[in-house]
């Protein structure tokens, strides 16, 4: 068994002299949470029009990336290709390609393996299933029993072996264990625990002696600290899902890259994740002795800033995917007169711009109905919008799910309940927190989740708010996939009476809203207060 004292030493070592071998030497490349971008974006992840590009403005697209990956290729020894999940999803590309262009993409980029993220089984098992049929890749879902989906179960794997040179490279994946939450994962699908998982394919790996393992892990920064600490046998986790930047030079980074774990066995584990949406691509350098003994990790995120040349090869692919897209992209839907916030630090821990419109959208598209309050959960919202013009597109990268409006009836009680799982897990930035229209509320970080974090709620009625009657019943302006028990709102699915899948998308609501406006200005109004601790009696 390796001691930490050991470890420690050799790390020391190998940083100081360099002495590893050439076929020691192991370089990862790593992507997560692309979300179909692969046209570039502003800085701050909003979408970058073309004239913006070429004056200098933009980061990111598929071309950029793919210049510095066939950079390091060229520079780098016994160079793997990885992506941590959440391809799926995100901008036109998805909505009218489905997974085809995220495989198309990947392809020409050699990837050599990637696990899946929750987004991959948006549109269910048949359209992920396509997608792995064509990847000239491993597809990896370790846990999840998928032996029952025909779609799945001969196109994913648990774990695979890679050759890099002369070395053997086990690499395992997983996605959140709570994706089998997501109606669209189908009933033939069960999801458990990663860690579980992971222990029985690093088994199976080492059974076939591969002691090199690397665990692609869609689970978020916090639980792949937790894997590392509780599987021995890990050199390295890929992650993704928590969109952390780990750098030790990009400023307000979220931690170290990498960040080394303890492990069980006394040896470390090195984790690390690139941000997302391209703008980053990770590059981590490890080193082996000749019994896989993890010697050395370093490396950092590199930038895919304006300044990278795109790759002629790869532009045109993107121009050839995008042609399609053009008649939706150009068509302007109303101009804005100020920024509208829609990242996940605001819009999944506090009132944002970006969901009151669509919560007021979805109120306005049933002003002829008995609704009378909308919760839209912050998750659902996926960019920001700059002044000025915005097209069908722009509110598509927005809301990218091609989720339905759907509403049902609840009682006040049920519907204080609802708001409490909106904000019980704010800490973890999920993406739970309720956007709303037609009431108001307060609410208390400092109580226990789910035991009275809610204040108040009131409810517009009339013209005026009152506090809500736990008795009454109220209809509900929602999505299909919160209706569904989506994102914890199991009391939608159990207690909704009177349930309506209202068929259209929420970005035809969204965009049939501001249509009616020549100028849309972004609306905060306190709508979510946040105060003392409280309970409603």
């Amino acid at each position: 068994m390796k001691t930490i004292r050991t470890v420690v030493a050799v790390f020391a070592v190998a940083l100081m002299t360099g002495v590893a071998q050439a076929d020691d030497m192991l370089t990862i490349l790593h992507t997560n949470d692309f979300h179909s971008r692969l046209d570039p974006i502003k800085e701050n992840g909003a979408t970058c029009s073309v004239a913006q590009d070429e004056a200098g403005e933009c980061w990111g697209g598929a071309a950029r990336l793919a210049t510095l990956v066939n950079d390091r290729r060229a520079k780098g020894e016994n160079v793997i290709l990885l992506d941590a999940g959440d391809q799926f999803q995100g901008t036109l590309y998805y909505t009218l390609h489905k997974g085809q262009a995220a495989a198309e993409i990947m392809n020409a980029l050699q990837y050599d393996a990637m696990a899946l993220g929750n987004h991959e089984f948006d549109d269910g098992p048949e359209v992920l299933g396509a997608f792995a049929d064509t990847a000239r890749f491993p597809v990896l879902l370790a846990n999840a029993d998928y032996s029952n989906e025909p779609h799945l179960r001969d196109v994913l794997k648990p774990s695979t072996i890679l050759q890099a040179g002369n070395l053997q490279v086990g690499v395992i994946g997983v996605a959140p264990a709570d994706t089998g939450e997501q109606p669209s994962a189908g009933p033939n699908i069960t999801f458990f625990d990663p860690i579980s998982a992971i222990e029985n394919e690093v088994k199976n790996l080492r059974s076939q002696g591969v002691n090199k393992i690397i665990v692609i892990s869609h689970s978020g920064y916090a639980l792949d600290q937790e894997i590392a600490q509780k599987v021995a046998g890990i050199d390295v986790i890929v992650g993704g899902n928590s969109n952390t930047v780990l750098s030790n030079v990009i400023e307000n980074s979220d931690g170290p890259y990498p960040t080394m774990v303890d492990a069980p066995d006394g040896g470390k584990t090195a984790i690390v994740q690139a941000g997302s949406f391209g703008k980053y691509l990770g590059e981590l350098t490890v080193t082996f002795d000749e019994d896989g003994t993890l010697l050395s990790a370093n490396g950092d995120l590199i930038p895919t800033k304006p300044d990278v040349v795109k790759d002629t090869e790869m532009d045109a692919l993107v121009a050839q995917l995008a042609a399609p897209l053009e008649p939706f992209r150009n068509s302007v839907v109303t101009t804005l007169a100020g920024h509208l916030d829609g990242t996940r630090e605001t819009c999944r821990a506090q009132e944002c711009s970006m969901g009151n419109l669509l919560a007021d959208a979805t109120l306005h598209f049933l002003d002829n109905t008995d609704a009378t309050v909308a919760i839209q959960s912050g998750g659902g919202l996926r960019a920001s919008l700059d002044p000025g013009d915005v097209t069908h597109s722009d509110i598509l990268t927005v809301l990218p799910f091609q989720n339905t409006l759907a509403t049902l009836q609840l009682t006040g009680a049920e519907i204080i309940a609802a708001l409490e799982n909106g904000v019980s897990r704010v800490e973890e930035n999920a993406g739970r927190f309720p956007q709303i229209a037609g009431m108001r509320f307060t609410w208390d970080p400092a109580a226990a989740p789910n035991t009275g974090r809610i204040q108040s709620v009131d409810v517009l009625e009339n013209g005026q708010f009152l506090p809500i009657d736990k008795d009454k019943t109220y209809r509900v302006a929602t999505n299909r996939y919160m209706m569904s028990g989506g994102d914890g709102y199991s009391v939608f699915a159990e207690k909704g009476i009177d349930i309506k899948d209202e068929g259209i998308s929420l970005d035809l609501v969204v965009s049939g809203y501001l249509q009616n406006m020549a100028e849309y200005e972004p609306v905060l109004d306190g709508r979510i207060v946040e105060q003392g601790h409280g309970t409603l009696d």
